[in-house]
């Protein structure tokens, strides 16, 4: 296996690009698809849903409103604002088509559904659930947003099925800030991060997308009631945990002491005789063999990996609750970091299909890279709790779409991109940028939005601090 895992020969290649100029008819057939959902009373607005979505996809600097006016034939600020920010249209049943789409493109028991969040940096107070939090893009406490989504993955190409803002409790504590941002009263409970994955788990399963296993990173595995909640469902997962996650490597039979005494209250915090041990130290003592284990294709060669693994127990301490899974460690064969997963997965199935599980989550995020470079899914400039779910519905919609693109046309053109399809729809799609006259009025518009501004800004200030008197320069 060894020396099979790093071969020179790389993926079949090829690049018979035909099919693709029929990309943008492709585009406008999934657009309609989705107009019923855009009828709000007596009225329509899937022409500002066909706009944004093409605002989206289109290629330019930025993929907020103000670009979109200026890039986006026919497109105008205020229209586009209305739709993502206020139009009461739902995005609900859009993300359950789009949920069908992606399953119909990849779904069944092979599939996994990986949770994972991302967050999005923001200045400022206004913005919905905005709050100085953990930031995984960035590494640290920051200023931002956070959103849970959920991505079906086949281990080759990945899109996301659901997006749900997370709220922090300080925005559940403070009612006039949830006015502000038109949250919904239904929603305003807090609800944990780990506690949103297994929402979004219970709306793919009722939308009837199809998956084998469940994938998180360390933050969910190092919560028990994510991966209890989700044996309880009876799924399989895996899932990293820490380095510092405790085990047993026997059952740790978890029992009630007796009383000492025949009156007083029963215990009922359970207690174990068995000593837990740190994965990492665990790790250190085993004698285990590695393997050598080959991922998948990578744009340096093939990806492979060295692992090994063990059945150990986790308890929860204090609870009757113990389960035996499987530890699995994988390690890096040049750098040697080592990373260490747990799942639940039935005791016959073999080294070789929990690593490539394992590596599926990766799809997701590749999936937010690819929706933020590509397709500008940070690149949103609105402050409610409606523009937020909108703006994610159609990212999902955007995503959906790129993805059954590169299916479509990978026998064809092999090393398709998200970035290329853009690049092509940039082509294809009617600019509003294409002559003389289109760039000095967008420039002009421009400078009278920095205008306006600046003049609010003065004002402001002068409201602020009427005592201060400042010169002419």
């Amino acid at each position: 296996m060894g020396k099979a895992a790093f071969q020179k020969k790389g993926p079949s290649y090829s690049f018979q690009p035909s099919n693709l100029k029929a990309v943008a008819y492709r585009l406008i057939y999934t657009r309609e698809k989705y107009h019923h959902h855009f009828r709000v009373g007596n009225h329509t607005v899937a022409t500002a849903a066909d706009t944004y979505l093409n605002g989206l996809l289109m290629k330019a600097p930025r993929k907020n409103m103000e670009r979109m006016e200026e890039y986006v034939q026919g497109a105008d600020y205020e229209t586009v604002q209305h739709f993502i920010s206020e139009s009461p249209w739902d995005e609900k049943p859009v993300k359950a088509q789009i949920a069908g789409d992606v399953d119909g493109a990849i779904g069944g028991p092979h599939c996994m559904l990986a949770i994972d969040e991302s967050a999005f940096t923001k200045k400022g107070d206004r913005s919905v659930g905005v709050a100085r939090q953990y930031n995984g893009r960035l590494g640290k406490i920051d200023n931002c947003q956070v959103g849970v989504f959920g991505a079906l993955t086949d281990g080759r190409h990945a899109a996301l099925v659901d997006a749900r803002l997370y709220l922090p409790r300080e925005w559940i504590d403070s009612p006039s800030r949830c006015d502000g941002a038109g949250i919904p009263q239904a929603e305003r409970i807090f609800k944990p991060k780990h506690q949103i994955g297994l929402e979004i788990i219970d709306a793919a399963i009722a939308n009837k997308v199809r998956f084998g296993s469940v994938g998180f990173d360390g933050f969910y595995g190092n919560i028990p009631e994510f991966h209890k909640g989700l044996s309880e469902r009876g799924l399989t997962y895996i899932g990293a945990v820490h380095k510092d996650q405790v085990v047993y490597e026997d059952d740790p039979h978890p029992y009630l002491p007796r009383r000492k005494e025949k009156i007083g209250r029963k215990h009922t915090i359970c207690k174990s005789k068995a000593t837990g041990i740190r994965v990492d130290r665990l790790n250190e003592q085993m004698d285990a063999p590695w393997k050598l284990i080959t991922i998948r294709h990578g744009a340096k060669g093939y990806v492979g990996v060295n692992a090994r693994r063990k059945l150990v127990w986790l308890w929860e301490e204090g609870t009757a609750d113990a389960r035996e899974v499987w530890l699995v460690i994988i390690q890096d064969p040049f750098s040697g970091e080592q990373k260490y997963y747990i799942s639940n997965a039935v005791q016959t199935v073999t080294l070789t299909k929990l690593v490539r599980m394992a590596a599926c989550r990766f799809y997701i995020e590749r999936t937010f890279q690819d929706a933020k470079t590509s397709i500008g899914m940070a690149d949103y400039q609105m402050r409610v709790w409606t523009g937020w779910h909108h703006h994610m519905a159609m990212i999902m919609l955007a995503l959906m779409f790129l993805m059954k693109e590169r299916i479509l046309n990978e026998a064809d053109v092999s090393l398709l991109s998200c970035q290329d399809i853009v690049e092509i729809l940039n082509y294809y799609l009617p600019r509003g940028d294409v002559d003389e006259e289109a760039i000095f009025r967008q420039l002009k518009n421009r400078h009278e939005a920095r205008r306006k501004a600046m003049e609010s800004a003065y004002s402001s200030q002068k409201k602020r601090r009427p005592d201060l008197k400042f010169g002419t320069i």
